[in-house]
This record gives C-alpha cells, sequence and structure tokens, in this order.
C-alpha cells in the first residue's frame, strides 16, 4: 500500500503516474520509491511550463579585476590578513567532487583519477597537496567540506579512507552529498528512469551550499566559528585551495565573495568572464558574450571582459544564507534523459527530450553585493582534465604539473 502522504504529495503535482509500475515491486523497492518521493522538491516543477524565465541578461558593464602587478604591491598584507583568518579558524574548504571520471574513460568519481605516469598521483592527491602548502605557511589545518553525489559517494569516501586522506587529518574532512532535483518531459511530467526510480539529477553547482546546510554542516561550521567558504572544483589539479593571499584581499578590500580569474587566451575562449549586471557583479558565459562585448576595451585600451572565472570562489558564509533566504533562480535546462518507455523498456535518447533544473553559482555571486576578481597567473594555477586527451586534459594537466615541479 502507497502511504497517503505520498499519493496527496503527487495528486498536488499531478505526478500520480510514477507509481504505475508499484504493484511489481518488491517490498525494498516500494520503500526506496516512497522515500525518494517523499525527499524530493516537486515545487520546482512548475518552472518546466516558463523555462526560459531565469535566461534574460541585464545590462552588462565591465567589473575591475584586482590585476597581478596590484595584487605584488600588497602582497605582504594580504598574505599577513590571510594567514590570520586562516589561524583563527575562520576560513574552510569546500570541495565539489560529485563528477565521474566518465569522459577521461574511468567508472570511478574523477577525483579517483590517476595522472600519474611513474607512480600513482590521483586528482584528490593534487588537491590536497596543494591544501597541504596552505597549511605549512600558516600553521594550522583548515576544515574540509567534500560534496559527492548519489553517485559516487560510498566509493569517494572508501577511497579517501583507504589512502588515510593523503596524510590530512580525518577529523578536520566532513562528507556531504549534493541534492538531487528531478527530470521531467517538456509538460514537467518525472520521467521513470527503473521502474521503482524517478530520474534525477545534481541540482547544480549552486546547489552545494543548501545541500551542505540541510545536511546539519553549516551549523556546525559556523560552532567552528567559520566565516569563509573556499569553493572549488575537483578537475583543477594545479589550483591554490584556501590561499592565503586571495583571502586576505578579499578581506581588505571589504568584498562579501573573491573569485580567482585568469587572463584569457583568446577573445573566444570558453570560459565565463566576471561583469557587472544592473550594476551588480555577475558572470557572463562565453555563448552569451556578442561581438560588441568581446572587442569592448576598457580604459587602458585592454580588452574589458578579459578575465575567465576557474570555479574558485571565496564567499563570506553571512552572505550566503542571506542569498538561500532570497531563493536562487531555476535554470530550466534541456537535456538527454534516459527514462521508461510505455512497455517499460528503457529508451536512452539520442536528442534532448527533457528538463533538468539547477541553481548556479554565477547567480549566488549576482545577488552579492560585493565581488574582487582576483588574477591568478594560468600557468600555475589552471590545469583543468575535462578531456583525456587534447585541450584541457589528462596530457595538458601533465604538461603543467611538470612545469611547476610536481614529479609524475
Amino acid at each position: 500500500m502507497v502511504s497517503e502522504s505520498v499519493k496527496e504529495k503527487l495528486k498536488e503535482y499531478g505526478q500520480e503516474h510514477v507509481l504505475k509500475y508499484f504493484d511489481e515491486l518488491s517490498e525494498v523497492e516500494k520503500k526506496a520509491l516512497e522515500k525518494q518521493i517523499e525527499e524530493t522538491d516537486m515545487s520546482i516543477l512548475a518552472a518546466a511550463l516558463n523555462p526560459d524565465q531565469a535566461a534574460s541578461k541585464g545590462v552588462i558593464s565591465p567589473l575591475p579585476c584586482m590585476e597581478l602587478d596590484e595584487i605584488e604591491k600588497g602582497l605582504e598584507s594580504f598574505k599577513q590578513t590571510g594567514i590570520s583568518a586562516i589561524k583563527e579558524g575562520k576560513v574552510a574548504a569546500v570541495l565539489l567532487a560529485g563528477g565521474m571520471g566518465t569522459r577521461l574513460g574511468s567508472d570511478n568519481p574523477k577525483g579517483m583519477y590517476n595522472v600519474g605516469i611513474t607512480h600513482e598521483l590521483y586528482i584528490f592527491e593534487c588537491l590536497i597537496n596543494n591544501m597541504m602548502d596552505v597549511v605549512k605557511e600558516a600553521d594550522t589545518y583548515f576544515h574540509l567540506f567534500v560534496m559527492t553525489s548519489e553517485k559516487n559517494h560510498e566509493t569517494t569516501v572508501s577511497f579517501l579512507k583507504e589512502k588515510n586522506y593523503f596524510g590530512y587529518p580525518e577529523e578536520y574532512i566532513h562528507f556531504f552529498k549534493q541534492e538531487m532535483a528531478a527530470a521531467t518531459d517538456y509538460n514537467g511530467k518525472i520521467y521513470l528512469e527503473e521502474k521503482g526510480r524517478m530520474a534525477t539529477s545534481p541540482n547544480g553547482n549552486g546547489g552545494w551550499f543548501i545541500s551542505l546546510m540541510r545536511a546539519g554542516l553549516l551549523d556546525k561550521a559556523k560552532e567552528w566559528g567559520i566565516e569563509w567558504f573556499n569553493i572549488f572544483a575537483v578537475d583543477n589539479v594545479l589550483q591554490r585551495i584556501a590561499d592565503p593571499v586571495f583571502v586576505g584581499a578579499t578581506i581588505e578590500k571589504n568584498c562579501v565573495v573573491g573569485a580567482k580569474v585568469v587572463r584569457k587566451n583568446a577573445p573566444d575562449e570558453k570560459v565565463g568572464v566576471m561583469c557587472l549586471e544592473d550594476g551588480r557583479p555577475s558572470i557572463v558565459e562565453y555563448y552569451e558574450l556578442t561581438d560588441e562585448l568581446m572587442n569592448a576595451k576598457d580604459e587602458k585600451g585592454d580588452p574589458a571582459y578579459n578575465f575567465g572565472v576557474i570555479l574558485n570562489y571565496l564567499f563570506n558564509i553571512s552572505e550566503l544564507e542571506r542569498v538561500v533566504r532570497e531563493e536562487l533562480p531555476l535554470h530550466v535546462v534541456k537535456k538527454k534523459i534516459p527514462y521508461i518507455d510505455e512497455k517499460g523498456e528503457l529508451v536512452k535518447p539520442e536528442e534532448p527530450n527533457g528538463y533538468k533544473f539547477e541553481n548556479l553559482v554565477l547567480d549566488m555571486i549576482h545577488q552579492m553585493s560585493s565581488c574582487l576578481p582576483f588574477e591568478v597567473v594560468r600557468e600555475k594555477e589552471f590545469a583543468p582534465i575535462k578531456n583525456k586527451t587534447g585541450v584541457d586534459s589528462v596530457e595538458s594537466a601533465r604538461e603543467l604539473l611538470k612545469a611547476n615541479g610536481v614529479a609524475l
């Protein structure tokens, strides 16, 4: 029997069809489906009827970046301010590690990929090694929150435990799972990916804070006196994490968010760029850059939109809480969604056939009052691993690691 609360919820949102195969399921499968229905936020599904609502951009104008020469001038002061904040326990790191290594030819979580040549060197290991540089500089450990996904949680936790967290103290590492959002057809009806399971996908890279908060870890962070979260993506093996100079510059400039950026290598490079939108900090994606914006110049004659984000941000926690209270825009994205058809058979579409629902980091930034774009040297801090070969690949990352003195 289906519980009354589940039936009422499905009726309220017009999703009764997800119980189509309920009578065919085992008791375990029935309980799992009911739990999934209870935990799924269906209030977002109405957005499928107005998918372009969050798509419009306001008036775009340049946002000045703190460039390398300015950073060099303030280096000592920034560093001391940052180290003080880290020593006082005010800074923590948040690793976004929900992805799988599929594009690298691996069935494991992306962070488990071995980039070593003569010895094992995992992506997770590279990142923790980078953290240890700051630990030595500040002479203290800082907390690391690791966001996993439904698909990779158990494997990630087991792997890092087995590797003894690559030397980082276990009491400073905390795991949480990214929340999932339902995936629907173009009419907002949830697909089934199995007879006893609704189709879901991660709630976007802006869902990290809500997921951390609902896991009870925000309360812990506040107990520990943490005021800043440095969030970073799993696939950039050279990035500096809880970088004292970056932390100090953001604090000294009285900004509530800092964004590490690199100088673009071409006007049409496929990276989002920092800007102002209707006078507030924002990111304009590469595919939204018009020719006019791409060719615009600043007062020095340099490209006005010349600094690409690398998904390494420093957020003030109080501001994050305010943003979440005000609610983030919901992005409705067309995707290819595998589903069970009328005959109960799995279909893997070749073209987009429905919507996924996501919150994005760029919207968090746009709701902040101030942002410091902070330039880093591309060759020293930007070695993304998106592909197995070619641009932004295992190959290119290995070359950059070697150039920075990392033994492979």
